[in-house]
């Protein structure tokens, strides 16, 4: 009989206890697949009492992860604890060093740690793998690593929090204030324990800065990673975008420029029409663009028991398998290091400002566009009462740093009231 590939799960909050269920639940069908049997030895978590909604009295109890990771009988940590640093990161490197495979799903660990996490693997002939650390049940660490592993990446883009999508949505649907809509998803439990990690950006900025170390075979670089939330984004802009025919999204980009690498998170426009642009709720979506074959788009469940645990599964599959991939799609060794280039890639801007409703305002704020070599596509007052008037402009193809040179200008004139909100318009 084929020898059992043995695990040992750290952490046991909704995705540990997704990977207990499908292990037990459905052994035979993972035995099919596997070519052996999938067995799970011992668990570690912070709290043993805790009523979890499954039997774990058949596995050996380990208080400290480290230990669950060096355990002779097993042969895959499975760490489900999160966090950068801490137990997380002493328990996956104890592990490496004892000679185990490591699945995670710990993107925040990944994106700071990755480069040498993956020369420690490599260095000990062992694997870490690491689906579900990126857009939950969609599969694109391996759609990276595999199916498109013939061709040049050239860029990838995607919506990669879906608690940002779904208070976006919400405004755009419902007609809600960024403030109700974030009191709705903190409700509903969609939140982090610090929100910033969601509507910051940092979250899914984590999730970007692995997804260019794969396309673009650079060391991950989560510092290069320009963010910006989703905070100062009001219903008037979703009311606006949605007027010219745009969708506003939490939008991770990477591409590899003349000038290096440029990764930006941060709320964009998108075509209404286009799949990210239909993107609602809390789904995620990953578009991919290469050289042979164009663009794909992947699209699915960013977060949830079922579709995080079945992105562990797939990982520990493949390692039962025997499938030998390095850590980031070529030796940890062989990755270049990453030069962040900010703001290289053209676009149109949309911008909002609010200025006082006297002759000669607009052409002041012209002026300035027209200084920092910005021209004006289009633009757009609406109807007021106020003694401040509401101007959207839409701007041609320009380079950021000649945007913000004129936002910086604008800043100086007493015409302008508040600070302008300008987005980066992106072609889908």
């Amino acid at each position: 009989m084929t020898e059992p590939l043995r695990l040992g799960i750290a952490g046991l909050g909704t995705v540990g206890v997704g990977v207990v269920k499908i292990v037990r639940q459905k052994a035979r069908l993972l035995n099919a697949r596997a070519g052996r049997p999938i067995e799970i030895v011992a668990v570690s978590a912070r709290t043993r009492d805790k009523d979890r909604g499954v039997n774990l009295s058949h596995y050996d109890w380990e208080d400290d992860p480290v230990k669950l990771a060096t355990r002779d009988d097993v042969d895959v940590f499975v760490e489900l604890m999160g966090g950068s640093d801490g137990p997380a990161k002493a328990a996956t490197e104890a592990a490496l060093a004892a000679g185990k495979h490591v699945v995670t799903a710990n993107k925040a660990m990944l994106a700071i740690h990755g480069q040498a996490l993956a020369e420690a693997a490599e260095e000990a002939g062992r694997l870490i793998r690491f689906e579900a650390a990126v857009a939950g049940g969609i599969p694109v660490i391996k759609a990276l690593t595999e199916g498109l592993a013939g061709n040049e990446i050239t860029r990838v883009m995607g919506v990669m929090n879906g608690t940002c999508n779904y208070i976006l949505t919400r405004m755009q649907s419902a007609g809600l204030t960024y403030e109700e809509a974030f009191s709705e998803a903190d409700g509903l439990g969609y939140l982090e324990a610090d929100p910033e990690l969601d509507v910051g950006g940092i979250d899914a900025g984590h999730k970007l800065a692995i997804l260019s170390s794969i396309a673009f075979g650079t060391q991950v670089n989560f510092a290069g990673v320009e963010l910006e939330g989703i905070g100062a984004i009001t219903i008037e802009d979703i009311r606006q975008a949605a007027d010219m025919g745009y969708r506003i999204k939490l939008l991770g980009v990477a591409q590899m420029t003349g000038r290096g690498l440029e990764q930006r998170m941060s709320p964009c426009l998108v075509p209404a029409a286009s799949p990210l642009g239909q993107l609602e709720g809390g789904t995620n979506m990953v578009v991919l663009e290469g050289d042979e074959v164009g663009q794909i788009v992947l699209r699915g469940a960013g977060a949830g028991e079922g579709p995080t645990a079945s992105a562990v599964m797939g990982d520990v599959m493949d390692i039962a398998r025997g499938l030998s991939l390095p850590t980031f799609g070529i030796p940890a060794s062989a990755l270049s290091e990453a030069h962040p280039a900010q703001g290289t890639v053209p676009a149109p801007y949309y911008m909002r400002m609010t200025l006082e409703d006297r002759p000669g305002a607009l052409a002041k704020v012209a002026k300035v566009l027209g200084e920092a070599g910005i021209s004006i596509n289009r633009m757009r007052q609406y109807d007021h009462d106020e003694p401040t008037a509401p101007v959207l402009i839409v701007t041609h193809a320009t380079q950021r740093a000649a945007l913000d040179t004129a936002l910086d200008a604008m800043a100086t004139l007493s015409e302008v009231q508040g600070t302008p909100v300008a987005l980066r318009i992106e072609k889908v």
